[in-house]
Formats: C-alpha cells, sequence, structure tokens
C-alpha cells in the first residue's frame, strides 16, 4: 500500500459518439472526456476538482470510482488498482469510497422513508445483523451529519424534508457503511446559499475526522475556503495544481486567472476581469499545441504548437504545477494589456467574448 489514499495516474476517458455534430476532424466521433489527469487524494484531505462545465470534472471523479470505464492511465485505492479487480473484490473496495450527488432532490427515491434511504447500502452489502443493527447504524449516521434527533426523522419521506436535510441524508447514505473516501460532485450547488454553509461544514468536520474527500466543484471561491488542494482543470486535463491558499493568491496559469477575476471579492470592486475569447472547444477536436491557447489573453507563437506538460510552478512551493510556456510574470503582463485593449472597445468582441465561470 502506497502512502495515499487515492492515486490518479495519466486517466483517460473517451467515448464514442455517432451525432455528427460530434465528428471531431482528428478523431471522428471521439469524446475525449478526460485526457491524461494524475492527482492524488490522501487520508483526512479534501482536493476540489475546479473548472466550467463540460471540463471533465465529473467523468474524472465517476472514473476514479471505476463508475464508467477508463480508456487509459491507472487508479490505485489504497495501494491495488481498481481496474484489475474482481467483481468480488471490487464490491468489497466500493464500501471504502462512496458518491455524494449532485441533486438531492433526484438521488433520493421518493417512495423511500429516511429509514429506507440510509439503510439501503446495509442491505446491498449484507452489513447488520438483523433489522435493529441496521437502525442502531443508521441512527449513528444520521447523528454524524447532524440530523438529531435521529428518531424524528427515520419515517420521513424525501417530500418532507427541506433540500439541506435531503443533502444530508444523502450524505448519510454514504457514511453508513464507513467508507475511507468520499467523492462529492457538485454537493452544495442545489441548494439554497443559506444553507451551503451547513453542507460545507460538515464535509468541514469529516475532513477533519479522517475522510478523504474528492470535491468537485465549478466554484473556485468554495474550493479556496475548505479544500486542501486545488486542481483546476479544462477541457479534459489538468492545467494548475496545488495548495489552495498558493493556487488562490498566486496562480501560474492564465485560466486559473480567467477563473479568479470574476470571484466577488470585497477588497476589489471596481477590478478588471480577464475576459476569454470564443466558447470551450468541441471535446472531438481538441486545439493543436496548449489546448487553452484560442481563448488565452497571454497566447504568444508557440501555444498553438506546444502541448506544454505540468511543470513545478514555484520551486520553493512544493506541490505547486501549472502547465504553462509563458513565465508567470510575462502571462500578467500580457493578460494586463488584453484587458485593458478589450475595456477601450468592448463593442468589437461583443459577439464573441465569453466570461468565465
Amino acid at each position: 500500500m502506497t502512502g495515499h489514499l487515492l492515486e490518479v495516474e495519466d486517466l483517460k476517458v473517451t467515448f464514442r459518439s455517432r451525432h455528427p455534430r460530434l465528428a471531431g476532424k482528428a478523431h471522428p466521433g471521439l469524446v475525449r472526456a478526460v485526457d491524461g489527469v494524475s492527482f492524488t487524494v490522501d487520508g483526512g484531505e479534501m482536493l476540489a476538482l475546479v473548472g466550467e462545465s463540460g471540463s471533465g470534472k465529473t467523468t474524472t471523479g465517476q472514473a476514479a470510482m471505476r463508475l464508467v470505464e477508463r480508456t487509459g492511465g491507472v487508479v490505485k485505492f489504497k495501494g491495488r488498482d481498481i481496474y484489475s479487480l474482481t467483481a468480488r473484490d471490487l464490491r468489497r473496495v466500493r464500501q471504502q469510497m462512496q458518491p455524494v450527488y449532485q441533486d438531492p432532490y433526484e438521488s433520493l427515491d421518493p417512495r423511500y422513508t429516511v429509514r429506507r434511504v440510509v439503510e439501503e447500502p446495509l442491505r446491498i452489502h449484507h452489513l447488520g445483523v438483523g433489522a435493529g443493527e441496521r437502525t442502531e447504524l443508521v441512527i449513528q449516521a444520521l447523528e454524524r451529519v447532524g440530523l438529531t434527533p435521529a428518531e424524528a426523522f427515520l419515517d420521513r419521506l424525501p417530500h418532507e424534508l427541506s433540500g439541506g436535510q435531503r443533502q444530508r441524508v444523502s450524505i448519510a447514505a454514504a457514511l453508513v457503511l464507513g467508507p475511507d473516501l468520499l467523492v462529492a460532485d457538485e454537493p452544495v450547488s442545489m441548494l439554497d446559499v443559506s444553507v451551503r454553509a451547513g453542507i460545507l461544514d460538515l464535509l468541514d468536520r469529516l475532513r477533519g475526522a479522517g475522510l478523504g474527500i474528492l470535491m468537485i466543484t465549478h466554484d473556485l471561491s468554495t474550493a479556496s475556503h475548505y479544500a486542501d488542494r486545488i486542481a483546476v482543470m479544462y477541457l479534459g486535463r489538468i492545467v494548475e495544481i496545488g495548495p489552495s491558499r498558493t493556487v488562490i493568491t498566486d496562480p501560474r496559469h492564465p485560466y486559473t486567472r480567467a477563473l479568479l477575476s470574476v470571484v466577488p471579492r470585497a477588497d476589489r470592486a471596481g477590478g478588471k476581469r480577464a475576459i476569454l475569447r470564443g466558447e470551450v472547444p468541441n471535446a472531438t477536436d481538441v486545439p493543436s499545441g496548449c489546448r487553452f491557447h484560442p481563448r488565452c489573453p497571454a497566447v504568444f507563437d508557440s501555444c498553438p504548437s506546444i502541448d506544454p506538460r505540468l511543470e513545478p510552478a514555484v520551486p520553493s512551493v512544493p506541490g505547486h504545477q501549472a502547465a504553462c510556456l509563458l513565465p508567470s510574470s510575462a502571462g500578467e503582463d500580457q493578460e494586463t494589456r488584453h484587458v485593458e485593449e478589450l475595456g477601450k472597445a468592448p463593442t468589437q468582441l461583443s459577439d464573441t467574448r465569453t466570461v468565465a465561470t
């Protein structure tokens, strides 16, 4: 067993589509959803995968749990390659790695009571001797997620719960098996702003108790407050990864800087936003060279021909890597000039410009 709870190396996931609009020039009908992603998650650590919709975050999380099949690469959980396991061994491993889905309104069966929802994983994995022991495990899981007294929730149906309570029930159903890893896919995006902090605080407490968490989110501000490390994804690949504080305060990739520029901050009122040109490219026809170069405000001659790999961004900061050909200072200077030009003539780009969100 390695020192990492989850280890993903050069993960690739490709889907085949016959839809004519998904016919790329280089690989007709092949959607390169994940294209060489590597990262690790340790026990008691939260890693946030951040990026726009369509960047491959959810597919990466699903492939890390073998809910979709990989095309290439290695995924190890506690040192074991999960793609080489038999069905019986994989079943045991899945008790230790559990998903939390985005929409608590869809992930809960409306016909099941809270007791049945949280008890279902125990039934599937044949855990708990008798109804009494399973009920005790259900109560413990509900109390762990803050639904107290648990007995008051056991016989409720999903429509009798608030959105935050539904998501807590979903998390309880994941925790009842005693996992070591949670893969939380946009766990608060469907919730009211007023209840998001409670769910995030709950995940933070679970992380503090030793649980490893892979959190998938498009919200960089959320990731900066709760995650230990941030991995920024763009078009199927990680373009920057490092400790959260370092990535937020000293971003080294133009895409990361663009995402950060649109995060509301009280100390940056009236600040300039990095405007990205065009739309996210089709995953069936990934641009040559740096895949971000068609939209990059700091693009230069080598970008269309050289595909940059993740390299140490700052030698003095272990684990901070970025996939960019430009030194950070040069990139910032070019981005500043680009934003200033847009400010002088905004109407010229009104049809194509896109703000990163």
